[in-house]
């Protein structure tokens, strides 16, 4: 259950905040006040509590006339919150294309994935050390709403941990979105890539670990 399904009383504020953003795409603390009756100070605190959660963020705004303010818009977490037939509309287009075609067209059409999303992020990863290259994909995957938190073990070792899997629904049922995603940053970074937990196999996190790799390992890509 989510914020805006929760019935719970104090999460009704921010639900109320997150549903104006929604509908105006950025406001003001003073609009979000006056919209709701409540005083700046209240509202300032439920927005804290959402920016701290990743589900706003926050722009300064220039004007032609008059002082720059800061603006408050969701986060594309926080656009996960609200129901939509996204996934059931994806699942519904890869099993018609299983169906039809069979598990190397659905082979493919991942594979064709990953190497889209490759080549997108590459130039923002390549040219770095392993801890560079790393923090990199996290900011990457934070920004595409997986939740992420890298941590460094030791030198040249990292866990990475996703707490969010924005494609959960349609990874749950095809496990070639799974292995494309850990192939796909074995190649980025370079490194020995092994997944220890995935969401879309039972587990409460998606959880990786990354570490340089041996000269023996220099040609070989990461292993489930």
């Amino acid at each position: 259950m989510n914020i805006l399904t929760a019935p719970l009383r104090e999460t009704s504020t921010k639900r109320e905040i997150l549903l104006l953003l929604k509908r105006y795409g950025s406001m003001t603390i003073q609009e979000m006040a006056e919209h709701l009756g409540l005083t700046g100070m209240a509202i300032r605190r439920h927005v804290q509590a959402l920016q701290k959660d990743r589900y706003i963020q926050i722009s300064l705004l220039r004007q032609h006339v008059g002082r720059p303010k800061y603006v408050y818009y969701l986060t594309v977490l926080a656009e996960q919150l609200f129901p939509t037939q996204y996934d059931a509309l994806s699942l519904d287009f890869i099993d018609e294309i299983h169906v039809c075609f069979g598990d190397a067209a659905v082979d493919t059409l991942f594979l064709r994935r990953a190497e889209k999303l490759e080549r997108q992020y590459r130039s923002r990863i390549s040219g770095q050390g392993l801890e560079q290259r790393a923090e990199q994909l996290a900011v990457i995957q934070n920004e595409a709403g997986y939740m992420v938190k890298l941590d460094k073990v030791d030198e040249g070792i990292f866990v990475l941990e996703e707490s969010h899997c924005p494609i959960y629904q349609v990874a749950s049922r095809y496990q070639q979105a799974c292995r494309c995603e850990l192939a796909m940053f074995s190649s980025l970074l370079d490194a020995h890539v092994e997944r220890k937990e995935c969401m879309a196999q039972g587990g409460t996190r998606c959880c990786y670990s990354i570490r340089e790799k041996r000269s023996d390992e220099a040609v070989r890509g990461g292993t489930q």
